[in-house]
């Protein structure tokens, strides 16, 4: 399989503190990985580092070979990637069709062909397939705002994917969550990666959501790689046990 993600040696600090050190990794083509680790360890500043929200200040990140250390984060949309915040980002007063239709906005056309094309730029028959498939049509017409945060969640990870991005970066989609939602969206998540053969990447401290999600893990401490591995792997890891999980 081919490397969809390669991040080579990167490293960020501010200061004289060093939150990314020296990190390599790559992401395979319809692979799911998890990224986990204890608050500090550098998951997000990673994650910022090659979303383009931050520049690392060493290291080189590529997306299908193509080089995108510092692209701005709409470039990379442009690109095919996608992403997840720790805070949602879906807007409260627009219903749940709309929100999903600004977010396909996003990824395509300029500013005039919105103006003077469909008011739903089109993409209303996509917004309604996403929303049946995570299981919100119920819901299409009330505003975002009124949903419980779970289903918000739904919305935030449908609206990710609105465009059939090639690469999509979750940031602790569980956080928050019930444990009943929580296995819904663990269910769509697995659902489209089967369907779409897509690619993620998923920080979370959510544990199990991790390990019955993700195909390979990785875990962070002081800004390193200290493991790498299937979910089975990381579990029995004694180093991982002493620096995260804590049992």
């Amino acid at each position: 399989m081919s490397a969809v993600l390669e991040v080579s040696n990167l490293r960020k600090t501010f200061g004289g503190i060093t939150a990314v050190d020296d990190v390599s990794f790559e992401v395979r083509e319809g692979e799911i990985l998890g990224i986990i680790g204890p608050n500090g360890s550098g998951k997000s500043t990673l994650f910022n580092c090659v979303l383009g929200q931050l520049t690392p200040n060493q290291g080189e990140v590529r997306v299908d070979g193509r080089v995108t250390t510092g692209m701005r984060p709409c470039d990379l949309n442009r690109l095919g990637v996608s992403r997840t915040f720790q805070l949602l980002q879906v807007f409260p007063q627009l219903s749940v069709r709309d929100n999903l239709i600004l977010a396909g906005q996003e990824h395509q056309g300029s500013m005039f062909s919105r103006l003077i094309g469909h008011p739903d730029a089109g993409l209303g028959p996509a917004a309604e397939q996403m929303i049946a498939f995570f299981r919100l049509s119920h819901l299409s017409d009330e505003q975002a705002g009124a949903l419980s945060y779970g289903q918000q969640k739904l919305l935030d990870a449908a609206m990710a994917f609105m465009a059939g991005p090639r690469l999509v970066l979750l940031d602790e989609p569980a956080g928050g969550v019930n444990l009943t939602m929580l296995g819904n969206l663990r269910d769509r998540l697995q659902a489209y990666h089967a369907q779409r053969n897509a690619t993620f990447v998923v920080i979370e401290h959510q544990m199990e959501f991790v390990m019955a999600l993700c195909t390979r893990v990785l875990v962070l401490a002081q800004g390193r790689i200290i493991a790498e591995g299937t979910p089975q792997d990381i579990r029995r890891n004694p180093v991982v046990i002493e620096a995260y999980l804590g049992h």
